[in-house]
């Protein structure tokens, strides 16, 4: 007969301890919205759990899904292409616009031409930068311009990088977002003016990050191709040899003449001036000389007197 009661009070006991903690939680979860900002004015530590934590729940699933199975295709990977070419040429102008009309053809365009004459041979050095699917056909359709004598093409590989700065971009934006909700629930100065700080620091990383995606999306976008056009008597530079003695006699050689040439250049500005207010100068000096000397009586030392003899 007292198996019932107990049954009984133990039911009731169970309910009203349910009772009590669902009341808990209410409390509990009524409360969090109010505390994030106080706890976030304590040191950012709010900031970090509620912004941090709870934001980066969903880009993490999709940074690990993106790390997954990341698209490794030839056609779908991000590749830098750089390559560089010599050619001899009949006539480097006329080549140099060949160069021209071949890149703005392939839909790219000219990044730089520097171009040396007039000391008995012809050169330009003239970068392109040209779409990453163009790149082999342009550089064919330049070695069609003459005789070859040196081409180098480099590749890099960065989807990995891709693929990371995606995932930061994503995480990033994601935190943003957690911590302007958290600034719209700000109750003191002090919890605004922290997390406006913090909101900013987020847009300053997110924009670093946005800043390097297009660096590199500019890079495997466009291709840079360096065209160095030489004519019939130009010697190439092959920086690879060795500066020997006759290297270095050329230099100075070189090196004294431009200073000889400098020095004409100054002393053939400066003589105008010089004989304009030289040849004054001397005459004035050489007519007060003159007049000092007239104007100055001349001295005339006293006879020595003859010693007087005594006997």
């Amino acid at each position: 007969m007292r198996k019932p009661g107990m049954i009984a009070a133990l039911l009731a006991g169970l309910l009203l301890a349910g009772c009590g903690a669902d009341s808990s939680d209410q409390a509990n979860s009524a409360e969090a919205p109010a505390r994030a900002p106080q706890g976030a004015a304590a040191g950012g530590e709010a900031f970090d759990q509620k912004a941090g934590a709870g934001a980066e729940a969903a880009p993490a699933e999709a940074k690990d899904t993106a790390a997954e199975a990341p698209n490794l295709q030839i056609d779908q990977r991000s590749i830098i292409y750089t390559g560089s070419i010599t050619i001899r040429v009949e006539d480097v102008n006329a080549s140099a616009a060949k160069v021209t009309g071949i890149a703005t053809g392939s839909g790219g365009f000219v990044g730089g031409d520097e171009r040396h004459s007039g000391s008995g041979s012809d050169t330009a050095t003239i970068k392109l930068r040209i779409p990453a699917d163009k790149f082999t056909s342009v550089v064919d359709q330049l070695a069609g311009l003459g005789d070859e004598e040196n081409r180098g093409i480099n590749t890099e590989d960065v989807t990995e990088q891709v693929v990371d700065l995606d995932a930061r971009i994503e995480v990033q934006k994601a935190r943003l977002e957690s911590g302007k909700r958290l600034l719209a629930q700000a109750k003191s100065l002090e919890d605004l003016v922290m997390l406006e700080r913090e909101v900013a620091s987020r847009e300053s990383d997110l924009a670093s990050l946005e800043g390097k995606k297009r660096r590199l999306s500019d890079l495997t976008a466009l291709s840079t191709i360096t065209v160095v056009l030489l004519d019939p008597s130009a010697t190439p530079v092959d920086d690879d040899d060795p500066a020997g003695f006759l290297a270095g006699l050329s230099n100075g050689w070189n090196a004294l003449v431009a200073s000889l040439g400098v020095l004409l250049t100054v002393l053939g500005a400066l003589l105008p001036w010089i004989i304009a207010l030289g040849v004054p100068a001397w005459a004035i000096i050489h007519f007060l000389r003159r007049h000092r000397r007239r104007n100055t009586p001349v001295v005339v030392p006293a006879a020595a007197e003859a010693p007087t003899s005594t006997n």
